[in-house]
């Protein structure tokens, strides 16, 4: 080993050191709490006509707001009570007023790591649209039968305007009463009857019962009626863009049903099927199946970056909640006889931290988006009513107290002072049950025929690599099996399964190390995680080419793709060696500027890594606005002339990977001293040009492809093992010859010596 890779790998080994052991504690910060914030902002602006506030309060975390020594009124902050997370994928946290009758009368958005600034959105219309929440009492509108105030969305920030809006409503909630304001302590204590779901009930039906009884609820749209909702809402702008198409033609045809009632999931699932999505739940937790066909997606694409579906919600009273993909499953179709062949079918999970009572009425929320410029959307929202049908209801054993489902909880038992495994209805371990089977196990147990696959992937490319020798040896065989291996990489493990790696993982895993490092967040994407550790393993051995040159989606696409163009005799460009050397590095400034902003903000460097196409070409089909679909197509077009023209030059997943590779402990590609002087087929051939003219491969670019181990061992194409061809021909001519003239001269011999 040469001193300059000494050097390379001592720096290296230097920097993981200070990854992992000086990140965590210089990162590590305790999370934010109410007092955090209160020196910003004048207790008149969260409680009108206060002028101090008191002192904390530890059960629950709220401060009081005084008018000298009077209590006029409550704050809190949300992150301390609900689940806040918005599109970066950290808390957003907001500052409430509460008067004593439970209303919200003032909100200050105090801190967030949104990326609403990137796109050019004035914080200020984030917090005017979080105005319509003043002046509201959650608490008296849910006794009314009245929902949240509808907020004006702010376009281009529609996750984070939502995310805020639902985290004010159900912490206002929480905190109304635990502090029994408004009489909501009288209110919750109340006895009375309740109705408790039935999992024996009902039997497996089709779908035309399962709609006549109400088990599915179902929400027609016409164009036409979309159109007039838009002139409706008083949006000039958008009434002046109409909806495409006939005024009857379908918009969306929504259904919706409560799948986590056995008999209802069972008849739309099939038995397979509910079984999953069972798996996934914790005692007492819902699901509930949404579907639809139209013009209109209710997933939309958002929540492929934020994580957040910004489509649709469920309300009930005063809770609304929102889905996440990480409590989301994808199903191919209906199993109901006589169902409809529908474009989307989905199960949402209710989470955790959800007021959800699965026998009372509730709605889900559609809102339907209109561009009205080129950032600008319009919106207008739509209910579908459901309600449970009470044969799959039975009386609840408790005669007092109203039901509170087992997931349901305001705030963590230990966050109040509370004894732990103590919920706060007083119901010991309610809380607890949700803690038998962690999220992400039950994901694990529903994903088990993909992480199979995948494994019968990692120990097929892991037998390649071991027994490299045996099949480079054999072109033909080889480049099928290589063919065939991309193509799966591609469909089923890119555009099936979904599971493109990202420098998103990267930036991730090492806020992870600095901010506090949790399993749990990486095992829920049982895929992804599965990949990283044979990554992780790969870089050991092999470098990044496992990954880069086999398991990369978008790698496998770029390949397959310039193998049509090559078939398609579409010319192919050889990169000079000095303007490649110096293309090269622009992969690793763009993964060093993503790491540096990534260090100041997570979510700003997740929005710049959109320079990676992976996500519009791979996990969205190319279902994305045009410019994103326009850019992964530039990514795309180069390499038909040159092979994996993003690999080589762009890609900072790639060089990110590249760094820690250059640990690797072997060295299995084989080279002849004759490879770079005189014989430069290698440097000609490499498919990205990791081969230097001087015959040494460079491993931060190679992606093991093994294209030079076929050449390596190519008796045709070598000019060494030509050579050795050549003789070993040679030398079985001269046996063969020998052979043939050895009887020619003992006959010879014996005409010769007739007496012998």
């Amino acid at each position: 080993m040469t001193l300059k890779n000494q050097l390379g790998r001592g720096v290296l080994l230097l920097f993981v050191l200070f990854l992992t052991l000086v990140w965590p504690v210089a990162g590590a910060q305790e999370a934010p709490t109410v007092g955090t914030f209160l020196g910003a902002v004048q207790p008149g602006a969260l409680v009108p006509g206060t002028d101090r506030f008191g002192p904390l309060r530890a059960q629950p975390p709220v401060v009081p707001a005084l008018k000298g020594d009077e209590v006029l009124g409550y704050v809190y902050l949300t992150s301390q009570f609900v689940k806040t997370n918005g599109y970066s994928g950290k808390p957003i946290h907001t500052l409430v007023g509460l008067d004593k009758d439970g209303t919200i009368v003032g909100l200050h958005l105090a801190a967030h790591d949104e990326p609403i600034v990137l796109i050019g959105i004035p914080e200020r219309r984030i917090v005017d649209a979080m105005q319509a929440f003043i002046g509201y009492n959650p608490l008296k509108a849910a006794a009314e039968g009245r929902g949240p105030p509808q907020a004006d969305l702010v376009s281009g920030a529609t996750v984070t305007a939502l995310v805020i809006g639902e985290a004010i409503v159900r912490s206002a909630v929480r905190v109304a009463r635990l502090l029994g304001l408004g009489g909501a302590a009288a209110a919750s204590a109340a006895p009375g009857p309740a109705r408790v779901l039935d999992p024996q009930a009902g039997t497996v039906e089709d779908w035309s019962a399962l709609l006549a009884d109400g088990s599915v609820r179902q929400l027609q749209l016409t164009v036409g009626e979309v159109n007039q909702a838009f002139v409706d809402s008083g949006n000039a702008e958008a009434a002046k863009r109409p909806q495409a198409g006939a005024a009857d033609e379908p918009f969306i045809d929504l259904y919706v049903a409560q799948v986590s009632q056995p008999a209802i999931g069972r008849s739309l699932l099939g038995e397979a099927e509910y079984e999953a999505v069972a798996g996934m739940l914790a005692p007492g937790q819902q699901a509930i199946l949404v579907a639809g066909d139209g013009l209109y997606s209710f997933k939309g694409s958002g929540y492929v970056r934020g994580g957040i579906f910004d489509r649709i919600e469920l309300v009930q009273g005063a809770e609304t909640v929102r889905f996440t993909d990480r409590l989301h499953r994808r199903v191919g179709a209906l199993h109901a006889e006589g169902a409809p062949d529908l474009a989307e079918v989905d199960v949402f999970v209710v989470p955790p931290d959800a007021e959800f009572d699965a026998t009372a009425p509730w709605r889900l929320q559609l809102l339907v988006q209109r561009p009205i410029g080129a950032l600008d959307k319009a919106f207008v929202s739509f209910g579908l009513p459901y309600e449970l049908p009470q044969k799959y209801t039975q009386a609840s054993a408790a005669a007092a107290g109203p039901v509170v489902p087992a997931q349901a909880g305001a705030v963590p038992a230990s966050e109040l002072g509370a004894e732990p495994g103590a919920a706060l209805d007083g119901t010991p371990n309610a809380l607890d049950r949700l803690e038998q089977v962690p999220l992400w196990q039950r994901i694990w147990k529903s994903r088990v025929a993909a992480i199979v696959v995948l494994g019968l992937m990692l120990v097929a490319l892991t037998a390649i690599f071991f027994f490299q020798t045996w099949f480079v040896k054999r072109e033909r065989l080889f480049d099928r099996v290589r063919i065939a291996f991309l193509a799966v990489t591609l469909i089923w493990l890119g555009w099936v399964a979904g599971a493109q790696l990202s420098v998103v993982n990267v930036l991730t895993f090492l806020t992870a190390l600095r901010e506090g490092f949790h399993w749990e967040s990486f095992l829920v994407d049982p895929l992804i995680f599965i990949l990283w550790a044979s990554v992780a393993a790969a870089l050991l051995f092999w470098g990044r080419g496992p990954f880069c040159g086999w398991l990369c989606p978008f790698g496998a696409l770029q390949e397959l793709s310039n193998k049509l163009a090559k078939a398609l005799k579409l010319p192919q460009v050889k990169v000079p060696w000095g303007v490649h050397e110096r293309l090269v590095p622009i992969k690793y400034i763009l993964f060093l500027g993503l790491f540096g902003v990534s260090l100041g903000s997570l979510a700003v460097a997740e929005m710049l890594a959109e320079v990676e196409p992976f996500k519009t070409a791979i996990v969205l089909h190319f279902v994305r606005p045009a410019w994103f679909v326009a850019f992964a197509l530039a990514m795309l077009l180069p390499g038909l002339f040159i092979e994996r023209f993003y690999c080589r030059y762009l890609c900072p997943l790639g060089a990110a990977l590249a760094i820690p590779g250059r640990m690797r402990m072997f060295d299995w590609l084989r080279r002849y001293r004759e490879c770079g002087n005189p014989c430069q087929r290698c440097f000609h051939e490499c498919p990205v040009e990791a081969i230097h003219p001087e015959g040494h491969i460079n491993p931060n670019e190679c992606i093991s492809c093994l294209h030079c181990q076929v050449l390596y061992y190519h008796d045709r194409k070598c000019p060494v093992m030509i050579q050795r061809r050549l003789k070993r021909e040679k030398r079985e001519a001269l046996r063969a010859q020998e052979a043939t003239t050895a009887p020619v001269l003992q006959v010879h011999r014996l005409k010769s010596d007739p007496t012998g």
